[in-house]
């Protein structure tokens, strides 16, 4: 047996294929982004406001971020199978909940505790990928992880709205108790190593100095780019495109991750992490200075398709720092990223929920634009600061 294939072993990632892995990534991010593109057709077809239906996609966000520090607890105590199952149970739960209730309140406890499971499956993901990568092929699997999270994320944009429009919205909340269903039976034989359990779990080292600023930064990266894209659909509806349409453009996301990942495959081979970082920055900042000036179906969907490149290269940059700032508590560190990310989220999407509902997207999107300004200063005299001191 190879050195590798022993190391898989240990770490337990190599008794799960890697397709697994990549759907598992692509599920979570389906579920996740497939409440807003239907926003309009919730406030139509049930009791909800519009305000009361950004706040499923708010609240979801939230829970997903509060149940962090749980999830990396019991991965790193009881191992990244048992999470990985424990959150695809609930999440099938919690899918099927959202389908019985159209009253605010049961559908926003159902939503709310879908976003709790599905909050453990990608953190996880990275967590294996850091067990058992390193260097370049750390960033290239975080990388090949993008492109199937952004096909989830693109394929619940194109066809969430237009299939809540012409069915029913149940059938897009049920369809992730399929994949759950299916993603359990794939895991039924896998099994943990000893590896992250070899030594004691240094909790302690995901709250140095380090380990704070990179949950600070990503506080305000949640709220850039994943807080204000819950609104491309609905700011495109707006614009009286209609949503099958809507979903169409504003799927232009997922393509700018896609083929942000794969370009991101060269260039972590000739910049320095600080560097891609810097780069993925100016692109955000260009797509949200094309929305904040008008608010059209061109400038959206260019909006939606930099947003996603930035994300393919900022965010995956701003991943990879996470999983090394903490190396002896990987996945509490990484759970407490991903919490602090979506807290971020959440918190951008509950402060503009008004401001969408006023139709005032343009507002929305300055507001982007100014924090994507700050981030991008922040991140990357933050990243070279730790290098340095790393290297030192």
């Amino acid at each position: 047996m190879t050195a590798t294939k022993d190391s898989d072993q240990q770490t337990g990632a190599g008794s799960i294929p890697d397709p697994v892995l990549r759907s598992i990534g692509f599920l979570s991010f389906f579920d996740r982004f497939a409440t807003p593109p239907m926003l309009v057709v919730l406030a139509n077809r049930t009791d909800l406001t519009l305000a009361d239906a950004v706040g499923l996609v708010a609240s979801y966000s939230l829970l997903y971020a509060l149940g962090q520090p749980l999830w990396g607890f019991i991965s790193d105590r009881f191992g990244r199978v048992t999470v990985l199952r424990t959150a695809l149970v609930g999440l099938l739960l919690a899918a099927i909940a959202s389908t019985l209730f159209s009253a605010h309140v049961p559908l926003l406890i159902a939503r709310s505790a879908a976003g709790l499971m599905a909050g453990c499956l990608y953190p996880t993901l990275l967590t294996i990928i850091g067990d058992t990568r390193t260097g370049i092929e750390r960033a290239r699997g975080l990388s090949d992880l993008q492109i199937y999270s952004a096909l989830g994320t693109t394929v619940a944009t194109l066809a969430a709205g237009a299939l809540a429009a012409f069915t029913d919205w149940r059938v897009v909340f049920g369809l992730p108790a399929l994949g759950c269903l299916a993603l359990l039976l794939f895991l039924r034989r896998a099994h943990d190593g000893a590896a992250h359990r070899r030594g004691r779990v240094d909790v302690r080292a995901a709250f140095s100095g380090a380990a704070l600023g990179v949950y600070g930064v990503a506080i305000l990266e949640g709220a850039v780019l994943m807080g204000i894209l819950t609104y491309f659909v609905p700011a495109l509806q707006h614009a009286n495109v209609p949503i099958a349409v809507a979903g169409l453009l504003a799927s232009g996301y997922g393509v700018g991750v896609i083929v942000g990942a794969r370009l991101m495959r060269r260039l972590v081979q000739r910049f320095t992490r600080t560097q891609l970082m810097g780069i993925g920055g100016v692109v955000l900042l260009v797509g949200y200075v094309a929305s904040s000036i008008s608010q059209n179906p061109a400038t959206i969907t260019v909006t939606a398709v930099l947003v996603g490149a930035s994300n393919a290269v900022l965010h995956s940059s701003v991943q990879g720092w996470a999983t090394e700032v903490a190396p002896k508590a990987r996945a509490t560190a990484v759970s407490l990223f991903a919490c602090s990310l979506f807290l971020g989220s959440s918190a951008g999407t509950f402060l503009t929920a008004g401001l969408a509902g006023n139709g005032e997207y343009g507002a929305i999107f300055l507001l982007g634009l100014v924090a994507t300004a700050l981030l991008t200063a922040v991140v990357t005299l933050g990243h070279a600061t730790w290098e340095r001191r790393r290297v030192s």
